[in-house]
């Protein structure tokens, strides 16, 4: 193979769409600031002398930061997918760089105000590049959109864990750094990647899920890896070196994926290069859809799509369409029982282990495997849900009850801790179910919704996620805490009025308010299930037949390539460029089968 063909091979993968999937799985991995914000928010409380009150009003902004995607969906429906990356980019470096500089003193040290305002543009920044790397890569390959969103919010769960190990390899234990590495990491990573993140033309892949697949395995070899690393780095001293290997491992994991899309892709360059192959053995006919010879007016008229008459359900609604429309609204209520129950519960873990008596280290690490767990919720449910949806038509609504019963289970599990092994099994449960809840709900409003409107249905998707979780865990459960918490006080006759957080200890302290976190996820279950029964005709039918239409129908040469077969299809007998799908004898169709007929 000549140098000018090796060139030719890199600019076909760099132009690629499998590199676009890389690139997005890059920039996910570099969107954890949110969740590494325990790691620093103590020393930025003590190095500016913040009070806790001023800690709260930073940690309100820093979670309306994360979780107000709806500006950058707004914002993304009117600009190229680019500029969105990059606005991103500069939000990102400008917010954490602010904070950086605020820490090191290089500025004067900011109000409470200014230090929001900070933490907010930072944290809001990621919704810029989630939103222009997820729901591009959604477009992108909208036939297996419930893998695409299990595996990029997977990674998400884990980016956290990726950028703490990449800090400890780096810096060690110098804080300062760590804002520095958020601010700075993520911005180049976005840059690096700006023009590849783009949207181009859906169409069925050969051999599409099994390379998700491959991506699949690679991410579960990186969440062992993190795991690992993460849990002995709490019960063995760690030296510098060790860490930076470990930073290292973590990067080559990260980089792996890229050796299969360059396998990928030169496999459909060698394709594009081979002249058409005589037609298989096995006789298949395309047919070309047939041109209708009814009159004009016979043809039904199509009714107008105005606002007070709503699409069908599967066809794209406008936003309002879509936010006031009956399914949202029940997709609302499950999304505020199921992620405002786990969250609350996720972030009681730790008040939890130490009203049971358990150690810090233990409950240290009980905390760091719920979000491995919630990884493993998010990347399982998107392979097993769209899996099942191609083999059995099952609903991805039903699938979201099974998850929501349980985590009912988790709850009551954490309600009545006396059960042997309560703990760790609710944080098992608790965590997978709520990672699962997330590529769910996504896949659902992108089904039925649409994909034209999605980066705003993306993120109005997130926007139930803070008013759950407030209302839940400050107003409900919290309260009822501390009410347990002075009765066990008054009952001692040690109570004082002028502790604010007092601290209960036994296993009674949480089974008022998780019975009742119990009930409302178990509500959710319910409605859940109600959604189910109203989509299970929708989910019957062909969800990606209007993908293929446009493609298939159409084919008109064969090509080999490994002992497989493509189909090369053209529109037209000028078409410049071509389609490969699979043609229906290999191991996965790709077509429906009134496409194609086997004789």
């Amino acid at each position: 193979m000549s140098w000018g063909e090796y060139v030719e091979i890199a600019s076909h993968v760099v132009r690629g769409r499998w590199f676009t999937v890389f690139a997005t799985l890059m920039i996910m991995s570099g969107s954890g600031a949110t969740y590494i914000f325990g790691l620093y928010s103590e020393h930025l409380r003590s190095s500016l002398g913040y009070d806790e009150d001023a800690m709260n009003r930073i940690t309100l902004f820093r979670d309306f930061g994360a979780n107000l995607g709806i500006f950058s969906g707004l914002i993304a429906e009117l600009i190229p997918t680019w500029l969105v990356t990059l606005i991103g980019a500069c939000m990102n470096f400008g917010g954490f760089f602010m904070i950086w500089l605020s820490l090191t003193g290089t500025i004067a040290k900011p109000e409470v105000r200014e230090m929001c305002l900070y933490i907010f543009i930072g944290t809001n920044s990621q919704n810029f590049a989630n939103t222009a790397a997820v729901v591009t890569c959604v477009k992108n390959f909208p036939e297996s959109r419930g893998v695409v969103l299990g595996l990029m919010t997977g990674l998400v769960g884990l980016s956290g864990a990726i950028l703490s190990q990449i800090y400890l390899g780096m810096y060690g234990n110098d804080l300062n750094s760590l804002i520095l590495l958020i601010g700075w990491l993520p911005a180049v990573v976005s840059i690096v990647f700006v023009l590849t993140i783009r949207k181009m033309k859906p169409e069925r892949q050969p051999n599409e899920l099994k390379v998700f697949m491959h991506f699949f395995y690679v991410t579960i070899a990186l969440a062992l890896f993190l795991m690992v690393v993460t849990l002995l780095d709490k019960y063995i001293v760690v030296t510098r070196a060790a860490h930076a290997a470990n930073a290292f491992g973590v990067t080559i994991l990260l980089f792996l994926p890229l050796y299969v899309i360059i396998k990928e892709e030169k496999a459909l360059w060698i394709i594009k290069k081979q002249p058409p192959a005589p037609s298989p053995p096995i006789e298949t006919t395309i047919e070309k859809p047939q041109e209708s010879s009814a009159e004009p007016s016979t043809k039904p008229q199509e009714k107008p799509k105005g606002f007070f008459r709503k699409p069908e359900r599967g066809e794209d609604h406008n936003i309002l369409q879509a936010i006031l429309s009956v399914d949202m609204m029940l997709i609302f209520i499950i999304s505020l029982c199921g992620y405002g129950t786990s969250l609350t519960a996720m972030d009681q873990f730790g008040r939890l282990g130490k009203a049971l008596g358990y150690n810090d280290r233990l409950v240290s690490s009980i905390i760091t495997l719920v979000s491995i767990w919630n990884y493993y919720g998010r990347v399982y449910s998107g392979f097993v849900s769209e899996m099942l949806l191609i083999k059995w038509k099952l609903s991805r609504s039903f699938m979201m009850t099974v998850v929501l019963f349980m985590s009912c289970i988790g709850m009551v599990l954490v309600a009545y801790p006396e059960i042997p092994g309560a703990y760790y099994l609710a944080s098992v449960i608790i965590g997978f179910s709520y990672g699962a809840q997330v590529p769910l709900n996504l896949a659902m409003i992108s089904e039925f919704f649409g994909l034209k409107y999605y980066s705003t249905l993306f993120n109005c998707a997130t926007l139930i996620s803070p008013v759950g979780s407030f209302m839940l865990n400050a107003k409900l459960t919290k309260f009822l805490y501390f009410e347990e918490a002075i009765e066990d006080l008054e009952a001692k006759g040690a109570y004082n009025s002028s502790v604010k957080d007092p601290a209960c200890y036994g296993s009674h302290c949480f089974r008022v308010s998780f019975s009742i976190l119990a009930v409302i996820v178990f509500i959710g279950a319910l409605v859940s299930l109600g959604l189910a029964m109203r989509t299970r005709k929708f989910y019957k039918g062909d969800l990606y037949k209007k993908f293929r239409a446009k493609h298939y129908n159409r084919g008109d040469t064969y090509k080999m390539y490994k002992g497989e077969t493509y189909v090369m299809f053209r529109d037209d007998p000028k078409a410049k460029e071509t389609e490969l799908a699979q043609s229906s004898h290999n191991g996965i169709s790709s077509e429906s089968p009134r496409d194609t007929q086997h004789k």
